[in-house]
């Protein structure tokens, strides 16, 4: 096996598809750096977009059930959203925490930088944990927005994590990584 440096394509030409708030799609034309030309390479444009783990005082995790059209079905997820222009990952994310449940405040960290697929997509998703959230208000949904708020303890969010049943990647993914972690904690100080 040889390992030998990847270079990056070069694009040559742009043509947008389509540019709406929630979807703009490009074709590009690029040179790959053995000189191929691929003349249909499509491409997602999103905004960033933000998701916090969010546990309130008393170690209850903060989640958000809510219909998703993609697959037709209601989902339990993280609290999540788009970072709009003019503010901070961090920022999205509490004013997204406080929108959709009504809860703030505790000790916030980033958690990951991900992107769901770095293939075709040019966005990337900050997770946060937010540790010892509290409500101080009521939600403030968007006008196409109907979303529960659902308090589950850790075991309720492995058993889904364990069993297939949260679906959002960009969700499980900081999920795992945070239960990793306190696993990681809890047997070194064994």
């Amino acid at each position: 096996m040889v390992n030998r440096k990847i270079e990056k394509w070069k694009r040559l030409a742009t043509e947008y598809i389509i540019r709406r708030p929630w979807l703009t799609a490009r074709k590009d034309t690029v040179m790959l750096p053995d000189g191929r030309i691929n003349d249909e390479y499509y491409v997602l444009e999103y905004p960033a977009w933000v998701n916090v783990i969010a546990i309130t005082k008393d170690g209850q995790f903060l989640m958000v059930e809510q219909y998703r059209h993609g697959l037709g079905d209601v989902f339990v997820e993280l609290c999540a959203g788009v970072v709009e222009e003019g503010e901070t990952p961090l920022q999205a994310a509490r004013r997204e925490l406080l929108e959709e449940t009504g809860y703030s405040g505790g000790e916030w960290r980033l958690l990951d930088t991900i992107c769901q697929n770095p293939s075709t997509c040019t966005n990337l998703t900050y997770c946060f944990l937010a540790e010892g959230v509290e409500p101080i208000g009521s939600q403030n949904l968007d006008e196409t927005e109907e979303i529960n708020v659902r308090l589950l303890s850790e075991a309720e969010i492995m058993e889904m994590l364990e069993e297939g049943r949260m679906k959002q990647s960009l969700m499980a993914a900081p999920l795992w990584h945070y239960f990793a972690t306190l696993r990681d904690k809890s047997c070194s100080q064994e």
